[in-house]
């Protein structure tokens, strides 16, 4: 990955440090999202339906407590900082759940899974919000955060290259009993998230929390309503995560079914986020001569053109595709680098206005339709899958059934991506209107109007 210059005010080793958690929490959220269904099912001999249940279960439980461990995250204040301290407290409990729901006995059942699952769903979450938080609060310059972000994804991303190759190179056919690619996931999360916790909380300074006064309830989602550009910015990350959730959710059938090569399903996957890796110096430098939102667009324009040409493809068109997974990957690091440092932005809005600075709020709602975008895909596709006549693992579909498959892969998303375009072309907060609030929230003085209302 080439090494992102560091924010103003952020050394590359506070940069560096800051980003080395992002490698353990990726590496585990793939296997415990992917291989985890199966593995439960077939090596320890449960049900489909019940470990499914278990694992909806956890997920609803997990999607109600983002907004509660949000809330609490900013009203935590303890003397070593609020970041910093969530982050010590949810890493042990992070660590050991995913050590025990990737290596279970061979005695373990749905309890079991529930038990440790919901450890790992809820340890993972408090600890993801309080690092996003940190993340978003490090660096008050508008370009300085698109470079922290773009630290901390990109070590995201060689993350899931690691939930990618390791389970898979150690092997999953070994059963429960013994040593297989999954427990490997389990022992690498328990010894590295910890030490790169300690090295983060250690070497990263605690941002200055620059609340002034704590808001009550009616008074926190009154001015939760009337920040705009937060709104705007939320449809349209949720319009994108929705278009980006429908071929995330088909790929492994589109390449097995739509172009016969289930064999390279690991191998263009891993494309494509290597891809998504080499892109990140791209989209800095869009950002920086475009403005965020502006880059942000253009990547997705360009994500529609692309994903037009694969409804055309069909059986034996892996070199086609293949550049399409490179093409997309790389616009790949645009949706992972910019919205969230846009993010960053909009919580200025709030700050500047309310005199609360509540990024982990802002970041659980965040966190909160990253969930919704992979629910209404999953819902969605998978009904027009079924009503096209199309049954994953039964040879090749019918013509009708590839067509839909294709279809539903390559043009669904288009829609939801152009809807996205629409509602941040003309987003407000650009450098300069970023860098007025920053002067108000650093003078301690709300303004009157934080973004004129005609932009919005």
């Amino acid at each position: 990955m080439t090494r992102a210059p560091a924010a103003p005010g952020v050394t590359l080793r506070s940069l560096a440090l800051y980003a080395l958690p992002a490698l353990p929490l990726a590496a585990l959220a793939l296997p415990f999202y992917v291989i985890v269904p199966s593995f439960y099912a077939e090596a320890l001999g449960l049900s489909l339906a019940s470990v499914g249940t278990a694992l909806l279960a956890i997920r609803i439980l997990d999607a109600l407590a983002d907004p509660l461990l949000g809330w609490a995250s900013d009203r935590f204040n303890p003397a070593m900082g609020r970041r910093r301290a969530l982050m010590l407290l949810a890493t042990p409990v992070t660590a050991i759940s995913a050590f025990m729901v990737f290596w279970p006995g061979a005695g373990a059942g749905i309890a079991y899974l529930v038990l440790w699952g919901l450890g790992l769903s809820l340890g993972y979450t408090a600890l993801s919000l309080a690092y996003t938080a940190w993340g978003a609060e490090i660096s008050p310059d508008y370009r300085g955060r698109a470079r922290v972000v773009a630290a901390r994804e990109g070590v995201t991303l060689l993350g899931t290259l690691l939930a990618i190759a390791l389970p898979f190179a150690v092997g999953l056919g070994s059963g429960a009993a013994g040593f297989h690619g999954l427990a490997a996931m389990g022992v690498f999360v328990l010894i590295v998230l910890p030490l790169a916790s300690l090295a983060c909380v250690a070497g990263v300074p605690e941002p200055t929390d620059r609340t002034r006064e704590r808001l009550g309830m009616r008074a926190g989602l009154r001015h939760l309503r009337a920040n705009r550009p937060f709104l705007r910015l939320i449809a349209a990350f949720l319009l994108n995560g929705i278009a980006n959730a429908i071929p995330a959710t088909l790929f492994l059938y589109f390449v097995a079914d739509r172009i016969g090569a289930a064999a390279l399903q690991g191998p263009l996957l891993f494309l494509y986020f290597l891809c998504g890796v080499a892109g990140l110096p791209l989209a800095l430098r869009c950002a920086t001569r475009f403005g965020k939102h502006r880059a942000w667009c253009g990547a997705m324009l360009v994500a529609c053109l692309v994903f037009a040409s694969a409804g055309w493809l069909g059986p034996g068109d892996v070199v086609p595709f293949a550049l399409i997974c490179g093409a997309t990957g790389l616009l790949l690091a645009f949706d992972v680098a910019l919205p969230p440092a846009i993010q960053a932005d909009v919580i200025d809005v709030d700050t500047a206005a309310s005199g609360e600075q509540r990024s982990g709020l802002y970041f659980a709602l965040w966190a909160l339709a990253t969930k919704l975008a992979l629910a209404i895909a999953v819902g969605v596709t998978f009904p027009l899958l079924d009503w096209a006549g199309y049954q994953p693992g039964t040879g090749a579909p019918t013509a009708e059934a590839g067509a839909a498959l294709a279809m539903l892969y390559a043009w669904l998303p288009i829609p939801a991506k152009l809807a996205a375009i629409a509602l941040m072309w003309g987003f407000p907060l650009d450098e300069a209107a970023q860098a007025r609030l920053r002067r108000e929230i650093d003078a301690g003085a709300a303004p009157a109007v934080v973004v004129p209302r005609t932009q919005l």
